[in-house]
């Protein structure tokens, strides 16, 4: 018989090896038990109920626990009582709320690198979305559809943040301590700064569609370099050089967004003010 003792053993950080025995072995719902810790009772006493779980039902709760989970989560169900996951009880399938503990990479099951699969986010944001999505608890409880779209606007935000390179190097290095003051940067070198200014100037002066194509390309070409160079920091753990590149690519994604303004601009360069001087 499985005390209550060694259920908790392996559902401890260093108890998971052993319990992913139990997962291989196609006994997942033998850890969906969890009940018993708010009685004190032995597991044992639970298997004769699970047992007689439908095959549906048994399904249903392997793709939860496989699908929209993390191991990391310590947290009791807010309905039943029972070891709840990030977004969904394994025992009673309800939504849970959101962990605010939890960071981005976490949250959409991917692992924490500056070079991630942009394609697999994007699958697992849609994957989350679906079964979050507050269209899905219209008929639900009140507390069911405030977690709904609690949780759905936070995957959401993890989505936005970790999509673009700008975005994800700010939130990672936040992860690891480290803060980007607001304005210019007053250690930035200064030729960087004047080829920066530059940059500005040929922008804000050209009238020509195909100069700013050309200066779009020539940012993209120097974020690309930038990107590669900031997963290269990170990786290395030289956080005060990822500090500057993330400076510098943030100077250059202004300008970036500058020049697809100016390109989506309806407006006939003959009318603009400065094509008139």
């Amino acid at each position: 018989m499985i005390t209550l003792y060694r259920l908790r053993f392996l559902l401890t950080s260093h108890g998971f090896k052993y319990a992913s025995k139990f997962i291989s072995n196609g006994q997942l719902l033998n850890l969906v038990l969890l009940p018993c810790f708010a009685s004190g009772k032995a597991v044992s006493s639970y298997r004769k109920d699970i047992h007689g779980v439908s095959h549906r039902k048994a399904v249903k709760v392997h793709l939860t626990l496989n699908s929209f989970s993390t191991v990391t989560v310590n947290r009791l169900c807010w309905k039943c009582g029972s070891s709840a996951e990030l977004f969904f009880c394994p025992s009673c399938n309800m939504i849970q709320p959101p962990d605010d503990k939890t960071n981005y990479f976490d949250i959409l099951k991917c692992e924490q690198t500056f070079s991630l699969d942009t394609q697999e986010l994007q699958k697992r944001y849609v994957e989350l979305q679906r079964a979050v999505h507050p269209d899905n608890f219209s008929q639900k409880s009140l507390k069911e559809q405030e977690y709904s779209e609690e949780q759905s606007a936070l995957v959401n935000k993890a989505y936005r943040t970790l999509q673009k390179p700008l975005s994800r190097a700010v939130y990672m290095l936040k992860l690891r301590g480290v803060l980007l003051e607001e304005g210019t940067d007053a250690t930035a070198d200064p030729a960087f700064l004047l080829e920066i200014m530059e940059i500005n100037e040929s922008l804000a002066e050209t009238c020509s569609q195909d100069e700013v194509s050309a200066i779009g390309r020539s940012v993209r070409e120097k974020l690309k370099d930038l990107t590669e160079r900031m997963n290269s920091s990170l990786n290395k753990g030289d956080l005060l050089t990822a500090k500057e590149l993330l400076a510098q690519m943030k100077y250059f994604t202004n300008i970036e967004e500058k020049a697809k303004s100016e390109l989506l601009d309806e407006k006939q360069c003959t009318f603009s003010p400065r094509c008139m001087i």
